[in-house]
C-alpha cells in the first residue's frame, strides 16, 4: 500500500512548485482579458492568398486612424487578428477602406464589439458563478457526508474538497496568466466555462475518494491516516483511468478541433490533470491533517 498521507510535505512542495509561478504571474501580469471582459473590438481580416501581410503595415493603418496600442497577431501569411479599444461602425468602415487602399482587398472574418458596461457585468457574473458553485459544493458534500462517524465532521470533508478545488482553479488561472503575458492568450467566456467544468470533474473524483474513506471508517479498524491511505489506494486506479479516457477525447479535440476552441480545450486538459492529482494527493491529505492538526 502506497503511504500517501505520511508524505504530505512532498505533495505540498509539488503543489507549491505548480502554484507559485502562476500566483507570481497573477500579481505581476494579471490576466489578459479578452473583449468579453475588458470591452473593446476584435477584428480579424484576410487578404488575397498572394498578398503577404506584415505586422508593421497593419499597425501603420491603425495609426493613421488614431488607434494606438493595438494588439496584432498574424493568424496566417495573409490574415491577422487585432484587438483594440471600442470603435463604432463608421470608424470600422473607414478602417476597412484604408486596408483596401493601402494593403489590398480585405475580407472580414470577424468583427466583435463589447461595451465596457457589458464586460463589467460579465466579469461580475463569472465571479458570482464560481463563488456560488463553491458554496453549493460545500453544502452538498456536508449534507451527503452527514452520516460520517464521529469525531470526523462532514463540514471538514466539504471544506477540504473546496480547498482542493481552489488549488485546481488557481493552477489553471495562473498558467493562463503566464500564457497571456508571453503568448498573448486571452481570457474569454469559454475560459469560465472550462473552469466550471473543471470544478465539476475535480469534485467528482474527490467525492469518490471521500466516499470510500467514509465506508472504510465504518468497516475498518485503525486510525484515520491508515484508513485514508487504504481508501486512496483503492480508488487511485479508478480515478486515473477515468481521467485518462476523458483526456484521450480532449487531446483529439486539441489536435483537430480548430483554433477557435484550442485554448478552451487546453484549459480543460490542464484542469483535469491537476484535478486528478489534487483528488489523490491534496483533498484527503488536507482533511486528515486538519483532523489530526498536522501531528503525523
Amino acid at each position: 500500500m502506497i503511504r500517501i498521507i505520511e508524505k504530505w510535505k512532498v505533495w505540498f512542495i509539488i503543489s507549491g512548485l505548480i502554484l507559485i509561478p502562476g500566483i507570481i504571474s497573477l500579481f505581476l501580469f494579471k490576466l489578459n482579458f479578452g473583449i468579453d471582459f475588458a470591452g473593446g473590438t476584435l477584428i480579424e481580416m484576410q487578404f488575397p492568398a498572394q498578398q503577404q501581410v506584415q505586422v508593421e503595415k497593419i499597425r501603420e493603418v491603425f495609426d493613421s486612424e488614431g488607434l494606438k496600442n493595438i494588439q496584432v497577431s498574424m493568424t496566417s501569411a495573409n490574415s491577422f487578428l487585432a484587438r483594440t479599444h471600442f470603435i463604432d461602425n463608421e470608424k470600422y468602415k473607414q478602417l476597412r477602406a484604408d486596408f483596401n487602399s493601402k494593403i489590398g482587398e480585405s475580407k472580414e472574418l470577424r468583427f466583435e464589439t463589447v461595451g465596457p458596461t457589458v464586460s463589467r457585468d460579465l466579469t461580475t457574473k463569472a465571479i458570482e458563478a464560481l463563488i456560488l458553485a463553491s458554496i453549493m459544493i460545500i453544502l452538498y458534500i456536508a449534507w451527503a457526508f452527514r452520516s460520517v462517524p464521529k469525531p470526523l465532521s462532514s463540514w471538514k470533508f466539504g471544506v477540504s474538497a473546496v480547498i482542493a478545488l481552489a488549488h485546481d482553479l488557481l493552477t489553471v488561472i495562473g498558467i493562463f496568466s503566464i500564457l497571456g503575458h508571453f503568448l498573448h492568450v486571452e481570457i474569454d467566456t469559454l475560459f469560465i466555462t472550462a473552469l466550471l467544468t473543471v470544478l465539476g470533474f475535480s469534485v467528482h473524483d474527490t467525492i469518490v475518494v471521500f466516499d470510500r474513506i467514509r465506508e472504510n471508517l465504518k468497516t475498518t479498524s485503525g486510525d484515520l491516516t491508515y484508513i485514508a491511505n487504504k481508501s486512496i489506494n483503492e480508488t487511485m486506479s479508478r480515478s486515473i483511468t477515468t481521467s485518462a479516457t476523458v483526456l484521450f477525447t480532449l487531446l483529439a479535440l486539441l489536435l483537430f478541433g480548430g483554433a477557435s476552441i484550442f485554448w478552451f480545450v487546453f484549459a480543460l486538459v490542464v484542469g483535469i490533470i491537476i484535478g486528478t492529482y489534487s483528488s489523490i494527493f491534496v483533498a484527503s491529505v488536507v482533511m486528515v491533517l486538519w483532523h489530526r492538526k498536522v501531528k503525523i
